[in-house]
């Protein structure tokens, strides 16, 4: 069989490298996209050729893949499938577009989608779609070639859930992957797109020029912070690939010429052994790429940073979130702020080059002094760079089975949107109030930085400017000062709408509470 897999990107954090930085232009139809590759799609294509099937790979964030383009193919080659990956709720409209404009071309089609969004919410969508045939719940290694073997018997599939005579069907649900060994390594040819390390959201932010992929070496956290669904889909389970399996994948990427690997493991540092077998074989391969990872502050392999500097790892990003307890215990963090110092003096210490703090700010029950402790604990680390977003909730977190709890919420009204909690929740600080403290602690955290690091803050901007122009340096630093439009903003929830409100009112909410 012939089958599409289309990745369907967040346009927010895609773009192509401006002509001005791209410096190895060719005529081979490659683009440079600063993004990250779509590593779903690149994950299942060589399992489904396997067996024995065609595939051809779309990223919508390349300018001729997209919805246009993509119907066009459809015409011209009439798959017998046609896969949509996607991974939040933020590009859910653009699938729901994309499922409509594809049926129209050729009805006869089955539409399948998966990823993240989808599985949480696999039912729901196919009420809401009626363009999309089924929804594959979970990993897709072995559903999708399940699925392929058995179109004209969708109901013995497990974690397939289909529409008999108008009504849907959620099948036995499919279990977790075992074995995380048994499948080829993705498929990172066949995309004509150079992917670049960049921070997409700022533009043009490039990180690096050298050539980039990202790997994912384990699956799942135990952990179960409210503001993250990976629980919900993990079963609150880690999982891994054997230190063996991974080297061969890496061995291959050295050999292809990559040079920057960015490990997306939801935690990489969770198991000492596994790591200084994955970094003792980087360097006895003498493999010759740098790499990044995340991990939480608590972690055990925290003790393996010499090994992993040794190991070529350069980057490494904590999630830090709050520099209060109060709010850490808030958000079940289950770390503390003497954790977080001991992690970054730690990888400081052992000459990991860019440390990363991952902060959220406007989160249930914090005060203004809250916030802007945060920012003076952030000014205490040895942190290189660091982001302080504002709180959102998603369905599938705790905090959102919380806000339905509440009243807040109506799951089966608002199931497809997201929510910054300022907007919504009374507890919070208004957004106006978050967005005033974040600007006069970025203010506060950058004077900070330059007045009392002035070498390493001097060395970061040299960083920086080996792929930027200084007037982009100074747009990006000023970013956290002014508003980013976004393509789609978060809409919402039904009370406020049924109270006839336009714009976020958490006085009307509060008030029918």
């Amino acid at each position: 069989m012939n089958i599409f897999l289309v990745h369907v990107g967040d346009d927010n954090f895609c773009r192509l490298l401006p002509e001005k930085l791209n410096r190895s232009k060719s005529d081979s139809g490659r683009v440079k996209v600063m993004a990250f590759p779509p590593l779903g799609i690149q994950t299942l294509a060589p399992v489904v050729r396997q067996r024995g099937h065609r595939v051809r790979m779309f990223d919508t964030c390349h300018p001729r893949m997209k919805l246009e383009h993509i119907a066009q193919a459809v015409v011209q080659e009439q798959p017998d499938v046609v896969g949509l990956s996607f991974l939040s709720t933020t590009t859910y409209p653009a699938v729901k577009s994309m499922a409509r404009r594809l049926k129209a071309e050729a009805e006869n089609i089955p539409i399948i989608v998966g990823g993240t969004f989808a599985t949480l919410n696999a039912d729901r969508i196919l009420g809401d779609c009626p363009d999309i045939n089924c929804v594959g719940v979970g990993e897709g290694e072995e559903l999708l070639p399940d699925y392929l073997d058995h179109l004209d018997n969708p109901g013995s599939v497990a974690g397939l859930v289909w529409r008999r005579d108008g009504n849907i069907v959620v099948n036995t649900p499919r279990p977790l992957l075992r074995d995380l060994d048994q499948f080829p390594y993705p498929d990172r040819t066949s995309l004509p797109i150079d992917y670049i390390e960049s921070l997409p959201l700022d533009v043009p932010a490039v990180l690096s020029m050298d050539k980039f992929c990202t790997v994912q070496t384990s699956r799942g956290c135990p952990y179960s912070c409210i503001y993250c669904g990976i629980p919900a889909l993990c079963g609150g389970r880690w999982r891994s690939r054997s230190p063996e399996h991974v080297l061969g994948e890496l061995q291959q990427l050295n050999d292809l010429g990559y040079r920057s690997i960015y490990l997306t493991d939801d935690h990489f540092l969770i198991n000492r052994k596994r790591i200084e077998g994955i970094c003792r074989g980087i360097i006895e391969r003498k493999l010759r790429f740098h790499w990044g990872c995340e991990g939480r502050v608590d972690s055990v392999g925290i003790d393996q940073l010499p090994l992993m500097r040794q190991a070529g790892c350069n980057f490494l990003a904590f999630g830090v979130e709050a520099g209060t307890q109060k709010v850490l215990d808030r958000l079940n963090k289950r770390q503390t702020p003497a954790q977080v110092k001991r992690a970054v003096r730690e990888a400081r210490r052992q000459g990991i080059a860019r440390i990363h703090g991952f902060f959220v700010v406007g989160s249930p029950d914090e005060t203004e002094a809250d916030v802007l402790e945060s920012f003076r604990f952030a000014a205490q680390l040895e942190l290189d760079t660091f982001g302080f977003n504002r709180l959102c909730v998603y369905r599938g977190t705790p905090l959102w089975q919380e806000y339905v709890g509440r009243g807040i919420i109506d799951d089966e009204r608002d199931w497809h949107k997201w929510f910054k909690c300022s907007d919504i929740d009374d507890t919070t600080l208004p957004s106006a109030v978050v967005n005033r403290l974040r600007a006069k602690g970025y203010g506060m955290l950058f004077l900070h930085r330059i007045l009392k690091r002035p070498i390493r803050t001097w060395k970061l901007l040299r960083a920086f400017s080996r792929h930027m122009r200084i007037f982009d340096i100074i747009k990006l630093l000023s970013s956290p000062f002014r508003r980013r439009p976004l393509t789609r903003k978060p809409e919402l929830p039904v009370r406020m709408i049924g109270l006839g409100l336009e714009e976020p009112d958490r006085r009307g909410v509060s008030a029918t509470r």
